[in-house]
């Protein structure tokens, strides 16, 4: 896959967590969800890899729906309004969602 370029208005890619990721142990034994903070950072090296920026803050997170170990979801950042949003969806449901901030 071709790396998009900075001029591009949005980025996607899938990602999935792996059952053996070491967060999975504490968060939820018997039960794990994926934790919010591992999706932002897969967020951060989206942003990295579209912008070659860093992830320099969260302005809006909402989490709608876990994200299960194994699981595959898309994410997508699009810049709207002067704005960088994020999306990530399983099978079309919303998972989480929010505007972010990068910087060189």
């Amino acid at each position: 896959m071709d790396l998009p370029t900075s001029s591009q208005i949005s980025y996607r890619t899938t990602l999935c967590i792996a059952p053996e990721h070491p967060c999975l142990a504490g968060h939820f034994p018997g039960h794990p969800l994926v934790p919010g903070v591992v999706l932002l950072e897969r967020v951060a090296q989206a942003l990295r890899e579209w912008r070659q920026q860093r992830l320099a803050g969260v302005r809006e997170a909402k989490f709608l729906a876990p994200l299960n170990p194994g699981e595959a979801a898309d994410l997508e950042l699009t810049e709207r309004s002067g704005q960088l949003r994020f999306e990530l969806r399983r099978a079309g449901q919303v998972l989480a969602r929010g505007v972010i901030e990068g910087a060189a």
